[in-house]
């Protein structure tokens, strides 16, 4: 759904009304209509009002999700809103996935990091760890922009590329930022998917999941654990795949999950043995759910 309040403020300080729209613009009184019931407007006809009223078509519409907790993150993402669960999201599930892969930054500087964009100095912190900090801020937001679009593999590989770009992977030749791996890897001593057979692993992969009419959080699991078998990327599977499993809890209105490095072990076990004991990694992920209804709580926000 589609909120045209800045329109109609548009409209307003320039003491225009939608009258002037139809007979001005030539709008039909439909497309007028469309206005009011909150339908969505062609970007042509949105440049044409824009031009009109002397802004930027961005200016006059936000979109109005049917998720609740994916609302209040894209209002409090644009209006800079610090100390609520946007800001919460961020400094939380940012520090347990990359201590996880072995940041060495605390929850609190990587708090300062996303508060301030400076971190105390101190021996022995690896550059790309705040890179990579930086970076992973910068997907959690591509998550909430990107929300309700269609998972590709696009998506994908852009939240890789968000993640790894400027850090030292990047400046090795055969390290493919941002695309599929070009060399084997293992993980946790298990053989993962070839290279060359990555792509057609992971186009399966989605076709599978995206032939789906509804979504729950144990489709969702699956999925996560699927990619993680595949292991598509030649590193930064774990966070890619955690920031995925983000993206779909908010486009199908399941509550997110976030793994807390205190659980780690757990969730690695539930990987491990996905193949033969599912209970494990959706526990863990069930577990990480409640931590994220924690955070809904505090901050009053509806829980579903």
């Amino acid at each position: 759904m589609y909120s045209y309040e800045g329109l109609e403020n548009k409209l307003a300080e320039s003491g225009k009304s939608r009258v002037d729209l139809t007979r001005e613009l030539g709008l039909s009184s439909r497309t007028v209509a469309r206005i009011s019931k909150g339908e969505r407007l062609s970007q042509k006809t949105l440049n044409k009002i824009a031009a009109f009223l002397n802004c930027d078509a961005s200016e006059l519409f936000r979109v109005i999700s049917e998720n609740p907790v994916l609302q209040v993150l894209r209002d409090e993402k644009s209006a800079g809103i610090s100390g609520g669960l946007y800001h919460e999201l961020q400094v939380r599930m940012t520090y347990n996935s990359n201590h996880m892969e072995g940041s060495a930054l605390s929850e609190e500087q990587t708090r300062l990091i996303f508060e301030t964009s400076t971190i105390d100095a101190e021996d022995g912190i690896p550059v790309d760890d705040i890179l990579e900090t930086v970076h992973h801020f910068r997907a959690i937001d591509f998550c909430i922009d990107h929300a309700e679009d269609i998972l590709t593999e696009e998506i994908i590989k852009e939240l890789h590329y968000i993640l790894k770009h400027d850090t030292q992977d990047a400046s090795l030749s055969w390290f493919a930022v941002g695309d599929y791996k070009r060399r084997p890897n293992v993980v946790g001593g298990h053989e993962t998917t070839r290279p060359n057979d990555v792509p057609g692993k992971m186009n399966d992969l989605l076709r599978a999941y995206n032939s789906r009419e509804s979504v729950t959080i144990y489709d969702i699991i699956a999925f996560h654990a699927e990619f993680e078998k595949i292991h598509p990327f030649q590193a930064g599977n774990g966070r890619v795949g955690r920031l995925v499993a983000l993206k779909e809890c908010l486009k199908w209105n399941v509550v997110p999950f976030i793994i807390e490095d205190s659980k780690k072990l757990y969730y690695y076990r539930g990987l491990s043995e996905w193949d033969h004991e599912r209970g494990y990694l959706e526990g863990t992920c069930l577990d990480g759910q409640d931590t994220f209804r924690r955070l809904l709580e505090l901050f009053e926000t509806l829980v579903f």
